[in-house]
């Protein structure tokens, strides 16, 4: 039975009016609250925690919000705390929009799913428009519960796909070159894009061995052959042609897919079994987002 949102949240651990002026006070503010009510709990190593979780990437998500977390045998239970920015506080976020709500969680490292279930549920309410202004109007810790209670935004006991899923993956369409998927592969560090239409329907997939293939299109003969081989006779050809060959030549129209109600485990599986770097996720027919590899090591094994 799912659990409710607002029930995770104590009206000691919500601060609504946050004093700090940049990111990594706001988190230490936060966490001084939490080690005033939990004296046993050693702040220096909680601190550790998060701001090395952030080094790995950085927790703000957008829209005003930020997501601090980590997982540490400081705290028996998940704890989740709150600290609310009216002034905001300027950080590398995705939109560029100050930070002004935090939402501090950490829990032990034996607990995956419900943290999980949680950071999922918190990032819903991140998403409505109407959240960030009603943090902002909140004047007290019981009025920012009252805010999450009336979302009626609950905490799943499965994890899903839709959990975990990147719903701005990287994509390209059938019209863009080697070149730019080339790119894209370096800049992103990625093996491989899907392959969307101009409408966003998928279509296949590119990846790193498609680009090699258009390169050696006759690798079987030249595997055969490698002692009469030009050492990059190849390659400069795909060099010299990399913005006129399209994805539409090349891409493979062979793609993994699920839905996105499907549990991690089925996608996790699918990838071992399949040897499959990535998954479209998809909602009736319709592709709303990925899961890769390293989104399982990540978000699931290193939270």
């Amino acid at each position: 039975m799912p659990l409710k949102l607002s029930n995770f949240f104590d009206p000691e651990l919500i601060l609504t009016d946050l004093k700090a002026k940049s990111k990594s006070e706001a988190i230490e503010e936060i966490i001084n609250r939490v080690a005033s009510k939990y004296p046993g709990i050693e702040k220096e190593t909680v601190v550790r925690a998060i701001h090395e979780r952030e080094e790995l990437g950085p927790t703000s998500f957008g829209r005003g919000f930020c997501f601090p977390h980590a997982r540490t045998d400081e705290v028996r239970d998940m704890i989740v705390a709150v600290g609310i920015s009216r002034e905001g506080i300027r950080a590398e976020t995705p939109d560029q929009i100050a930070l002004h709500v935090f939402f501090l969680l950490m829990t032990p490292r034996n607990i995956s799913r419900l943290y999980l279930q949680t950071l999922s549920a918190l990032a819903n309410l991140a998403r409505r428009p109407e959240s960030l202004q009603a943090f902002l109007k909140a004047e007290t810790p019981q009025g920012a519960i009252d805010i999450i209670g009336g979302t009626g935004l609950d905490v799943k006991e499965e994890l899903t796909v839709k959990d975990i899923m990147n719903t701005r993956p990287v994509t390209v369409t059938p019209q863009d070159s080697l070149k730019e998927v080339a790119n894209l592969l370096f800049k992103h560090h990625l093996n491989g894009v899907l392959v969307v239409d101009r409408a966003g329907k998928l279509l296949g997939e590119i990846t790193e061995e498609e680009l090699i293939k258009a390169a050696l299109p006759d690798y079987g003969s030249l595997i055969a052959n490698l002692a009469n081989l030009p050492e990059l006779e190849p390659f400069d050809d795909l060099l010299r042609k990399q913005d006129e060959i399209k994805v539409r030549e090349v891409f493979s129209r062979s793609v993994r897919t699920v839905e996105e109600n499907a549990p991690v485990v089925e996608v996790a599986a699918m990838m071992l079994f399949k040897k499959a770097s990535r998954v479209a996720v998809m909602r009736e027919g319709r592709f709303v987002g990925e899961v890769l590899r390293s989104d399982i090591i990540s978000k699931i094994i290193r939270g």
